[in-house]
């Protein structure tokens, strides 16, 4: 961090910075390597007390330690910067490919899809942003290229009796909503997903009913534009 004309650096574990700052780390000894304030840690060149209490107004190095911690930049290196870029750009194809759906196939795109039209539109990830946010703004640029939409996929199951009531509870954690349940000779549900979980779905569905059940896509319900959050 600048202050007063002079920089001034801690030591820390960067792993940790993250966490801190979203406050889900909050042992400060987990994240610092060290409760003193440099002029440069890699030499070892420790801040003159006088020049912390010029910047900061305080020579109480664990509070300032806290101000660097939570506003100051993250030194990292070129690669660890690309590395980062390159993980957080394939979150973001991710999280698209999970909510959205090809409005007239009713099928979702491909995480590699949605990463190559992100290259198309030249899209640049923003480090101090989350990925959900920016999936949002990915969302929006991509309408203008091509045909997307943000959707849960209603669906109808019709499942075997004997496996139905074993392979629900399996089904379970992939349903946003059931909107619907009928036992007759067969199990009957009607359901809202989330698009990218839709492989997963047919794909446990024909192993556990060895072909029997079967699964239909009814249509699409359109995600409202005032629900801007993912959960």
């Amino acid at each position: 961090m600048k202050r007063a004309g002079k920089r001034f650096e801690i030591a820390c574990y960067k792993n940790k910075v993250v966490g801190w700052r979203s406050g889900v780390e909050k042992d400060l000894d987990e994240v610092l390597q060290t409760h003193s304030v440099f002029v440069n840690v890699s030499k070892g060149q420790v801040a003159k007390k006088e020049d912390l209490i010029s910047a900061f107004g305080t020579d109480d190095q664990t509070e300032i330690c806290k101000q660097i911690l939570t506003k100051g930049e993250v030194q990292v290196s070129d690669k660890e910067r690309h590395t980062q870029l390159e993980q957080m750009f394939r979150d973001i194809a991710t999280i698209v490919a999970d909510k959205c759906v090809n409005p007239e196939t009713k099928r979702p795109y491909t995480v590699i899809l949605i990463e190559r039209a992100m290259k198309d539109i030249h899209y640049s990830v923003k480090t101090n942003k989350s990925t959900k946010q920016q999936a949002l703004e990915v969302i929006k640029q991509l309408k203008e290229k091509m045909k997307i939409e943000r959707a849960h996929m209603r669906l109808r199951f019709i499942l075997p009796v004997n496996e139905g009531k074993k392979l629900k509870e399996k089904l379970k954690p992939l349903i946003k909503v059931i909107e619907s349940e009928d036992y007759g000779q067969q199990l009957e549900i009607v359901c809202l997903i989330d698009p990218g979980c839709f492989r997963e779905i047919d794909e446990l569905i024909k192993k556990e009913t060895k072909g029997k059940g079967s699964l239909e896509v009814l249509n699409l319900k359109d995600v409202e534009e005032g629900d801007e959050k993912f959960e």
